[in-house]
């Protein structure tokens, strides 16, 4: 499949499933995927990031050599879309240690902000993950959640924050 083919499957929802099953088959598209996905300025670069998003589920290990260069595209991303989808990929894997100063700043940064509920809880998520290896941060954290609930809860924070909370309560006792 050539890189034309794909950008023109791509702009159709039905062709999408089609997509992601063949790029999860054949990984050798996944390189253009993710480049579509990070360094892409086209509007629809979006449905990028959600198709490695989806094709993570059946393919964890192809989104490990971009750890890496997602954490760099936080820095510098707008796009609330691919923020969601990146923050959720990121959630996911194990994160490199030295990554953490600035993960747990950006995350701490996306829960204070006006940011959509799911960055929030992806946020949240990638901090407890820091904190299972930087137990000091669990006190903190639990705080910040209970905030998170308490002024600015939705559904999913509700529900995510709560089982954190279970959890680094646990863990602190």
């Amino acid at each position: 499949m050539k890189k034309e083919e794909i950008l023109s499957l791509m702009e159709s929802w039905e062709n999408v499933a089609i997509l992601i099953q063949e790029i999860g088959n054949h990984p050798e598209h996944y390189d253009f995927l993710m480049d579509l996905a990070l360094n892409s300025k086209e509007k629809n670069s979006w449905r990028a990031a959600w198709m490695v998003d989806k094709i993570h589920e059946n393919h964890p290990e192809l989104i490990l050599p971009y750890k890496e260069q997602i954490i760099q595209k936080l820095k510098t991303n707008t796009d609330l879309s691919k923020k969601r989808h990146f923050l959720k990929q990121l959630s996911l894997i194990e994160i490199p240690e030295k990554h953490y100063g600035f993960l747990v700043d950006y995350c701490l940064n996306a829960l204070s902000s006006a940011e959509p509920p799911a960055v929030r809880v992806h946020a949240m998520q990638i901090l407890f993950n820091i904190s299972e290896k930087e137990k000091d941060l669990k006190p903190e954290l639990i705080h910040v959640i209970e905030q998170e609930i308490e002024y600015r809860s939705t559904a999913g924070i509700i529900s995510r924050g709560t089982r954190l909370l279970k959890k680094l309560r646990k863990q602190v006792r």
